[in-house]
């Protein structure tokens, strides 16, 4: 097997660190004005009707059958919209320090990928004890490293794992190769680790997200290999707020949104340096520290922040906080299911937001 190398055409060395303003002049964006639409709605109280006990919703998905999943802090939960499930009688699914889950739209049985300090874990749905389940680790695959902390399905048969050692990619039942060690060795998502990653709508190029040093971006070359193109990073001409990236968002229009510890940057089109926008709290923001992003099915956009959610159609800003309902202000994850129905998960349970009507479940 060849070693997997990763290179990244970077920029970064012919800039000098310089100053980048907080919003993109020139566009034509209204700051928020405290919309009612989604303040002051009623909120239904619920339980997990003695299924578990769990407070902390890191991370938020849907699958084929519209059933939502769950990362808590004891493990893999879901509701499929009447009954909720603690999946933790299976001993090949792991329940401990969970990093990530990412649901294979594309396979063709259904299965989860589920990132852990032990190697990545493929499993069948449902999960149950029965459930078949197989861990990639780096004693019997060409993973990078055992320790994965985000998993991410694309199209094309295309599996993503980003690791503490760099992107390890799976396809067609091959481990690519990759050509990016020598310019961005694993030594740098030690010291800048990857915290979110999110694929072009083909599934063949990657963006990952690190803390402190930008947004990566890889894809999948001809040959079947992890090649590498230009990073996103504050020290060259592009508006992005921070090189803190909590959460990315690939959004229906092809608009691609950062989430940072400084604000919400979008990025359009293909020319790396171009067409930058900034959101913070100056525009309508309600906090400027960006853990989440989501698109529901009329085009608006969902931030989840630490300080509440703000959502954002185009033109306006509309902030939602504790005293509009909200379990928390924390906001760790954020999923739209079939129905339109918003979830937001949070570090005191998961909210559901539908047609003006808040259901907290804790």
């Amino acid at each position: 097997m060849k070693n997997m190398t990763l290179l990244i055409i970077t920029n970064l060395m012919l800039f000098s660190f310089m100053s980048i303003p907080a919003y993109s002049a020139g566009k034509n964006i209204v700051p928020g004005t405290d919309n009612k639409e989604y303040q002051k709605t009623p909120v239904i109280n619920r339980s997990f009707d003695g299924a578990f006990q769990a407070k902390t919703f890191r991370t938020a998905l849907v699958d084929k059958d519209n059933t939502k999943w769950f990362l808590t802090e004891i493990g893999i939960v879901s509701f499929d919209g009447k009954t909720w499930s603690l999946h933790n009688r299976n001993s090949k699914v792991s329940t401990e320090n969970l990093k990530d889950l990412s649901y294979d739209f594309y396979s063709p049985l259904p299965e989860v990928l589920i990132a852990t300090p032990n190697g990545a874990t493929i499993a069948s749905l449902p999960i149950n004890d029965k459930t078949d389940a197989t861990t990639y680790n780096t004693e019997t695959t060409g993973i990078l490293s055992n320790n994965v902390v985000r998993v991410l399905a694309g199209k094309n048969d295309t599996r993503w794992f980003g690791t503490d050692k760099g992107v390890s990619a799976f396809r067609n039942n091959k481990w690519l190769t990759n050509s990016y060690d020598e310019v961005y060795p694993g030594i740098i998502f030690k010291e800048y680790p990857i915290t979110s990653m999110a694929t072009s709508p083909g599934g063949d190029s990657l963006y990952v997200g690190t803390e402190g040093a930008g947004i990566a971006r890889i894809f999948r070359d001809d040959v079947d290999g992890i090649s590498g193109a230009s990073v996103y990073a504050q020290w060259g001409p592009i508006i992005l707020p921070s090189d803190k990236i909590y959460s990315i968002l690939i959004a229906s229009d092809g608009a691609k949104w950062f989430g940072t510890d400084a604000g919400v940057a979008k990025h359009t089109g293909d020319n790396t340096l171009d067409n930058w926008t900034v959101f913070t709290t100056d525009e309508g923001l309600v906090n400027n520290f960006v853990q989440a992003i989501a698109e529901d099915n009329k085009g608006k956009l969902w931030f989840g922040t630490k300080g509440g959610v703000s959502v954002f159609d185009g033109s306006a800003w509309t902030s939602i906080k504790m005293e509009d309902g909200l379990n928390s202000n924390n906001i760790l994850s954020i999923a739209v299911d079939k129905n339109g129905i918003v979830w937001l998960g949070t570090d005191n349970g998961v909210m559901s937001y539908n047609n003006g009507e808040f259901v907290s479940y804790k």
